[in-house]
């Protein structure tokens, strides 16, 4: 099953939260049973009609599951819904194959657009593969993201337009880990797009990691799945080359980072998230007239 733009506009919008939201603890199970419990989450998108809620639960339920979560999300003035659910069951009682095969019963049901369930701990990880320029921070992040098990991904390779020393630090963390590391040098004539689709053919979608080169719009229709970017400012603003410096010229008082997917129109494709954290710091900072352009890059 393919990460989808639908799935995950779905897991922005509820980050967001403008929706109704509601929990549901769970505190009923003996937690030292969840030991032999699976954890899964389920992302339905289609018309909205009365019932859809309760048919949710009750396919949850019926099966033996307990809802941890749920949330809900129906635009105004838009004849949609959206619902992301997270959820524990006995894989001994709700065997996956059957899980599809309620899922989708729900799915013809209500004519959904889009129906994704995922068991992490039984599904095989979502293939990525990393794109990045020159600069290391954005993909040195993902790495050790990566390694601590906060990106529940398997990275296929690493692709950039730039050499790195066989000492450098990257090199050496994807030599320990077994990631290939691809350098495709280009030029404005040459921008290596076909050796680049022959490396990340069996990928489930990209990442963009301070990628500094545009990907043309042939590239993205060959490959045909979602490619994600982040990108130094908080779109729509400031978007394009060194948005930082845009940023400070223009006078801000915040300033961040943004994710998106990529379309043929530069830093115009649907936002999937801003105004996050790291364990280490705020990507969304306040700054004044104090500050100066190199600690806006900052």
């Amino acid at each position: 099953m393919a990460f989808t733009k639908k799935a995950a506009q779905v897991l922005g919008v509820i980050v967001n939260r403008p929706f109704k939201s509601s929990g549901f603890a769970g505190q009923s199970l003996d937690t030292r049973s969840f030991t032999s419990l699976a954890h899964g989450v389920h992302v339905f998108h289609c018309p909205d009609e009365v019932g859809i809620v309760a048919k949710l639960s009750d396919c949850i339920a019926s099966r033996g599951g307990n809802i941890l979560g749920a949330d809900v999300f129906v635009p105004e003035n838009k004849n949609v819904f959206y619902s992301r659910s997270e959820f524990i069951f006995d894989p001994i009682k709700w065997p996956r194959k059957q899980m599809d095969e309620d899922f989708l019963k729900l799915s013809k049901k209500f004519n959904a657009m889009r129906s994704v369930v995922r068991v992490p701990i039984l599904d095989p990880k979502y293939k990525i593969a990393v794109l990045a320029s020159k600069q290391d921070h954005c993909l040195v992040d993902l790495l050790h993201g990566w390694q601590d098990g906060r990106l529940p991904v398997e990275i296929t390779c690493v692709i950039s337009n730039h050499d790195r020393g066989p000492n450098t630090h990257v090199i050496r963390f994807l030599e320990r880990h077994g990631i290939p590391y691809h350098c495709l040098q280009t030029i404005k004539e040459n921008k290596r797009e076909g050796e680049m689709f022959e490396l990340v053919q069996n990928t489930d979608f990209l990442v963009l990691a301070r990628y500094m080169q545009i990907l043309s719009g042939n590239f993205l229709r060959s490959y045909g799945k979602d490619v994600i970017n982040i990108h130094h400012g908080l779109l729509p603003s400031f978007k394009g080359g060194h948005p930082s410096k845009q940023a400070f010229d223009a006078g801000v008082k915040l300033i961040g980072a943004t994710s998106h997917f990529v379309t043929e129109e530069l830093d115009a494709g649907p936002i999937i998230e801003q105004m996050v954290g790291t364990n280490f710091l705020p990507l969304v900072e306040r700054v004044s007239h104090r500050d100066n352009l190199h600690s806006f890059v900052q």
